[in-house]
């Protein structure tokens, strides 16, 4: 099974849209969403099933046992992120700030305090003929290079025979988009026309590059900056980047997105040129369109 990942340097490029387009053009039985601080594919995908939903434990946190807690004070001292709180004399760890250092267990003279698993977020399942994968990282946890491996092995267990499997990633070059090209077959890197555009562009790529990542791009709403466009056609080119083509920017788009439907049902220059780029891609990976 090829796997196919896109990403983008930035949130707002249509990273996604591009996504549930060539799931929609490949009829794809499996994909995945690795954005999981904001994942939102599902949004996009047109499953009607309801998940298996199981927790995910990433680390261990500080929690302090109020029946033994005597209010002595000396976690409140070592916590060198300001994690404990005191209430009424009784001092409790604050889940957001709490790093899991386990300062507050070695000097508390009571046991009182001890770090125990912290459910971090939530894997979530879709099966069927069609197996979606994606997860949800609970707000200010870490780990989630590690939630996005879970994503994939999921993903990977529970898949059908298939040629072609599709995964969104998240935008920058962060652990969760480390995590994510561990292991693909091919990065699209969806880019925007824009300076910005160009420099994060650089920095996926030679991100990808340590993992020997083979990787191709396209230009999302090229007509908003030729001349950028133009740019990172340059650079591609001076980099032996496959270049895959560029989409227009259609108002259809949004429309599609806040219908919550994929793209390619609806007739539009958009939907066409993305078509074009999904043959390319499937070029790349030795699978006909």
């Amino acid at each position: 099974m090829k796997k196919l990942l896109i990403l983008s340097g930035k949130g707002g490029t249509g990273k996604t849209t591009t996504t549930a387009a060539f799931i929609h053009f490949a009829q794809a039985k499996v994909f995945a969403d690795c954005d999981v601080d904001a994942p939102n594919l599902h949004l996009v995908s047109g499953l009607r099933t309801e998940p298996v939903v199981s927790d995910y434990y990433g680390s261990e946190k500080a929690w302090l046992d109020p029946e033994k807690c005597i209010g002595c004070g000396a976690c409140l001292e070592a916590c060198r992120f300001h994690a404990i709180k005191e209430t009424n004399g009784r001092y409790q760890a604050d889940e957001y700030a709490c790093e899991g250092c386990g300062v507050c267990s070695a000097v508390c003279p009571q046991g009182a305090a001890i770090l125990r698993e912290d459910q971090a977020g939530a894997l979530y399942l879709y099966q069927g003929e069609t197996v979606f994968s994606s997860a949800k990282l609970k707000m200010g946890r870490g780990n989630s290079g590690k939630l996005v491996s879970a994503v994939k092995s999921a993903m990977a267990e529970a898949a059908p025979p298939a040629e072609l499997a599709v995964i969104d990633g998240s935008p920058g070059i962060g652990c969760p988009v480390i995590s994510s090209i561990s292991g693909v077959d091919l990065v699209l890197i969806v880019a925007e026309p824009s300076l910005s555009g160009l420099h994060d562009l650089k920095r996926i790529v030679q991100t990808a590059s340590i993992f020997r990542a083979k990787t191709a791009v396209c230009v999302n709403k090229y007509d908003l900056s030729p001349e950028k466009t133009k740019e990172i056609e340059d650079y591609c080119q001076q980099e032996g980047i496959p270049f895959l083509g560029r989409i227009p920017y259609d108002s259809s788009a949004s429309r599609a997105i806040n219908e919550g439907i994929p793209l390619p049902e609806i007739d539009c220059p958009a939907r066409d040129a993305l078509y074009s780029v999904y043959c390319q891609a499937m070029s790349l990976l030795d699978i006909q369109p």
